[in-house]
């Protein structure tokens, strides 16, 4: 074949490698528009694993990169003037111009053609080449100029930084530091590449920048600027530039770039141009040496270039689209660090390690037992709740008023459609008392509706007749005499999702007879095939309120524990609550003031006859998915602080379900970043849920102040002693069993320290 490789960065130069190493008849030519000892960068950052795959493709370049590594296990955070080190991490650094003339010697030895200072401004400028490889980086003029195929995706992120170099070590570790300034805080990522090198990354959210007036200043004063910030951490070293290339050394805002398609009849896009990962993770050259050794394969097993670069795509996206989530969550976590900023130095260190959702728990005991044991004590002793023996956090009992819970993990409110006339049944009890007994240190009712007119369907139970009362009080009684765990009673008004059929029949349709009318904010039907409420007068939201707090009063008299109002997923009160489906033009809807308002009332109305021992917890819809039309993580913020000042002891922070427009982006735990937000920006507890299913799910929200207490759903349908599995998984002999299951419990523990032994040896 015929290649040309526009673009004599790592990626380019390492797939012509690659394809020579395959088939020495292969006539490659790189087009490079830079000198050969030109480029942007300070160091290069590669895994253990990277490093693996290089010696498997080609044992003497990777020797020779090998041999000019600087390798460090140690990450280092400077906070608050505190150094918190942590270890077993392994990484290196390389600089960049070492590593491409690396690769460049290699090329020349097997022999690649390299054309230095020679644009390539389009690949019809290629049509003569069977293969025109497109590794021209981050503005790659072949991606824009075949655009309408690639389909690039350019999202420019917000935080400005600028990449640069010093001579003062940083043998010990990789660095972050983190200064407040008068502008606001500036930190820098910091990390040697060789024995006398360091790359010396600054960066600081725009509003920042722009008060420094970075933008204004050259080259020279903005590097002065942050040679003061810095100078507590640079011993008197100088910051430097790119000597080479006054651009290298710019302050910029990141680009992620992600392409819907990475090839075109004989085009096929590598490293930068296809897609990008936050430096912060150190993984772009990662990714392009892998893509560059999987490409170089693909043509050569491959019954054809179409089938190679099928595979190529087909293989490669799903680790790239792993790798830039993980940078996604990293990036992120620094645009929004100064929310975490006044975190104690362990916890913001803990936050930091575990930003990206790469690093979990126990995967940081495996790194550093010793440092993540500390952090488990810091953690109980800042809960008031000091141990002589480290356990992980879900295991940290919580205090909220008069109520003590025994650890962190909450059974959710889940629907069961058993009711009979809005009593709950034997169902109930049992459902509720396996739970119970299962470890979870808060069981909480499902939806209990405060009128019959206000219920879900005709299964969902009720608190607002005699017998109700009675039958909830039974189940309660059975899970205070025979377990430790408490009982959460949430209640709520189905308003315009009320009169549908149960959620194994379909769900959120109406019944297919016997529907009673519905109430909410506004007359705004959930669907066109449900029924259109009518807007709630005045008259009409007294008694709601009034509803509200007789089933408050009968949940006291049950002796539920704690209380939690409904506000989220459709409901009435968030039909109130987001301007999806407020549409009222009093003084209960269009600002956000207004239509917090009646939801407001409601809840002093409720605090007001609810004992003051026990907490009240409000659960709201965080996000709406609908863009900025409905509410928006930001207003949510506001939401939740206004319940915090109105008295709301935690809140619960759910997402979506507030109208069939939303597009909601799942994955493991993804409505924690809007608990994190609310509990960081207001400083109130909250609580996180959503796809949260692996006790270092928990330990890792927990540890890192994302919440407070982790609710669990689909998990305890499935496995009601989720919490004593998940403990003895751990190795965690704190919590308690029932006395008639200890035997069973003895063995779990048993088998679950067995198979660790045997993993250790294996």
């Amino acid at each position: 074949m015929r290649i040309a490789c526009l673009g004599g960065g790592p990626a380019g130069l390492y797939f012509a490698i690659s394809m020579k190493l395959r088939d020495p008849d292969h006539e490659i030519v790189v087009i490079e528009r830079n000198r050969p000892d030109d480029t942007f960068g300070w160091g290069v950052v590669l895994s253990d694993e990277t490093l693996d795959n290089l010696r498997e493709n080609d044992p003497v370049s990777a020797k020779a990169i090998g041999d000019n590594f600087a390798y460090w296990d140690d990450i280092a955070v400077v906070h608050k003037g505190v150094s918190t080190l942590s270890t077993g991490h392994g990484f290196c650094g390389i600089g960049r111009m070492k590593l491409l003339v690396l690769l460049q010697d290699r090329a020349r030895e097997l022999g690649i053609e390299m054309r230095f200072q020679t644009e390539a401004d389009s690949t019809d400028d290629f049509a003569d080449f069977d293969l025109i490889v497109a590794s021209d980086g981050l503005n790659s003029k072949t991606r824009m100029q075949h655009a309408d195929h690639f389909k690039p995706d350019i999202d420019t992120r917000l935080c400005k930084f600028v990449w640069l170099g010093t001579n003062q070590k940083f043998d010990d570790a990789f660095t972050f530091i983190f200064e407040e300034t008068e502008h606001g805080w500036v930190w820098a990522h910091a990390y040697q590449f060789d024995d006398e090198t360091a790359t010396f990354i600054v960066e600081c959210t725009e509003e920042t920048w722009a008060k420094f007036g970075f933008g204004e200043m050259n080259q020279q004063e903005s590097i002065a600027v942050c040679e003061k910030i810095f100078a507590d951490h640079l011993d008197g070293h100088a910051l430097m530039t790119n000597a080479n290339h006054i651009r290298g050394s710019a302050w910029i805002n990141f680009p992620r770039v992600l392409c819907e398609k990475w090839s075109y009849k004989n085009i096929v896009l590598m490293g930068d141009a296809a897609a990008t990962a936050h430096f912060s993770i150190g993984s772009g050259s990662k990714l392009a040496f892998e893509s560059a050794i999987a490409l170089a394969e693909y043509l050569h097993t491959e019954d054809s270039m179409e089938a190679a670069f099928e595979r190529y795509e087909e293989e490669r996206r799903l680790e790239v689209l792993r790798l830039q989530s993980a940078a996604r969550n990293s990036l992120e976590w620094f645009e929004q660090v100064e929310r975490y900023l006044d975190m104690d130095p362990t916890q913001f260190n803990y936050s930091l390690l575990t930003r990206s959702q790469r690093i979990s728990h126990e995967n940081l005991r495996l790194r550093d037992r010793e440092w993540l044991e500390s952090a488990e004590a810091w953690f109980a002793e800042q809960a008031g709740y000091p141990s002589k023996k480290p356990h992980a956090p879900m295991f940290t009992p919580f205090k909220l008023r008069d109520v003590e819970l025994k650890n962190r993990i909450v059974v959710s409110p889940m629907a069961q459609y058993k009711a009979v006339d809005g009593c709950p049944t034997d169902w109930h009890l049992v459902h509720y008392a396996e739970r119970a007994k299962g470890g979870a240190a808060l069981v909480y009712a499902e939806m209990t509706c405060i009128s019959a007119d206000g219920r879900i369907t005709p299964g969902c139970p009720g608190l607002y007749a005699p017998d109700h009362e009675a039958s909830w009080k039974r189940i309660v009684d059975f899970v205070h005499a025979e377990t430790d765990a408490k009982m959460a009673m949430q209640i709520g008004h189905a308003g315009p999702k009320g009169s549908t059929q149960v959620g194994w029949e379909e769900m959120d349709a109406p019944l297919k007879e016997g529907n009673w009318d519905l109430l909410a904010a506004s007359a705004v039907p959930w669907s066109d095939r449900n029924q259109v409420p009518r807007e709630m007068t005045r008259a009409d939201m007294d008694q709601i309120r009034d509803q509200f707090v007789a089933s408050a009063k009968m949940a006291d008299r049950c002796g539920f524990d704690w209380l939690e109002l409904h506000y989220a997923h459709g409901y009435l009160m968030s039909s109130f609550i987001t301007p999806l489906t407020n549409k009222r033009t009093d003084e209960y809807g269009g600002s956000l003031e207004n239509r917090m308002r009646f939801p407001l009332e409601v809840f002093q109305a409720v605090r007001d006859v609810w004992p003051d021992g026990k907490p009240i917890s409000v659960r709201i819809s965080a996000n709406d998915w609908v863009g900025d039309e409905g509410v928006t993580p930001e207003e949510a913020v506001e939401i939740a602080r206004m319940l915090g000042e109105a008295g709301v002891d935690i809140i619960d922070v759910s997402a979506g379900q507030t109208s069939k427009k939303a597009q909601p982006v799942y994955g493991r735990m993804f409505q924690t970043p809007f608990s994190d937000r609310i509990r960081n920006e207001t400083g109130l507890k909250t609580m996180a849920v959503g796809n949260i299913y692996e006790p270092d799910h928990v330990n890792s929200i927990l540890m890192a102040g994302r919440a407070d207490l982790c609710c669990l759903a689909r998990p305890h349908l499935a496995d009601p002693y989720w919490t004593l599995h998940s403990a003895a998984q751990l190795q965690d002999k704190t919590v308690t069993w029932p006395k008639p299951y200890e035997a069973g419990r003895d063995q779990l523990y048993r088998l679950a320290e067995r198979a660790e032994t045997q993993a250790i040896k294996v």
